[in-house]
């Protein structure tokens, strides 16, 4: 999919954020006017912003970083595990859990422990326990698993934060600049651009802004993994034979 032109982003609602009681005034540099008491981006920055935010985490995944993409709005969340699933890359998209990120440390000892209570029904470990004890442990796998699912595999704090809606999921933000790691995704107008490292202002409730937008980032991020993927796959050119090159 290339960027999407201008007439792409109108079609798909891009352009509408909250009505001007609501919104942030840092914004501001991105509304192009107020239209029936609705703030209008300017799509022009709209589409240039999405530009660099996929060039800033097209060449973090060429280098093989961990992008955590989080996003609690429901209408939000088939694209956001359908990123997570074709990427690769960890996902939030049940409640945040304050401190995944600052108390990571703490964190990774649950997720442990959630990987290993998993791997116990996987492999049978959990029948030497009653009846009772399996349903009760069960019950805590399905609530372990809501939670921690996404970012089951995560080695550590992740290298940059791709967030949906910034005030929605503020926890995450604010978290994610605690410890300066770069925030990208949709700011609309009652989100504060300043939160991040590279917003893209835009509609974040419409379906079809959302989806054109996650879908953008998910095709060039495939774009640059499939590259890397075939590079990798290359044969190594064999080096020439000593006696032949004597020889010659």
């Amino acid at each position: 999919m290339p960027i999407p032109s201008l007439e792409n982003l109108i079609a798909c609602a891009c352009h509408f954020g909250h009505p001007r009681t609501k919104w942030n005034p840092k914004i501001a540099p991105y509304l192009y006017k107020v239209e029936k008491g609705i703030h209008i981006f300017d799509l022009t920055k709209t589409r240039e912003r999405l530009i660099e935010a996929c060039d800033h985490l097209k060449k973090m995944c060429a280098e093989g970083k961990t992008i955590l993409f989080v996003s609690t709005k429901q209408q939000s969340i088939p694209f956001i595990e359908n990123i997570g699933r074709i990427l690769n890359q960890p996902v939030v998209t049940k409640k945040w859990i304050p401190g995944l990120l600052t108390n990571w440390n703490t964190l990774k000892k649950r997720l442990q422990y959630y990987l290993d209570l998993k791997r116990s029904f996987q492999t049978g470990e959990v029948e030497k326990y009653t009846k009772k004890e399996q349903l009760t442990l069960r019950k805590k796998l399905l609530k372990l698993d809501a939670a921690l699912g996404g970012v089951a595999h995560m080695q550590g704090k992740p290298d940059a934060l791709f967030i949906v809606d910034a005030v929605r999921d503020r926890v995450a933000v604010k978290e994610a600049n605690v410890l300066h790691i770069p925030v990208f995704g949709i700011c609309d107008s009652n989100a504060n651009p300043d939160d991040f490292f590279c917003c893209i202002p835009a509609n974040d409730d419409a379906v079809k802004s959302v989806e054109l937008i996650l879908k953008t980032v998910e095709e060039e991020l495939l774009d640059v993994m499939t590259k890397k993927k075939k590079e990798e796959e290359k044969p190594v050119e064999p080096a020439l034979n000593a006696s032949r090159s004597s020889a010659s």
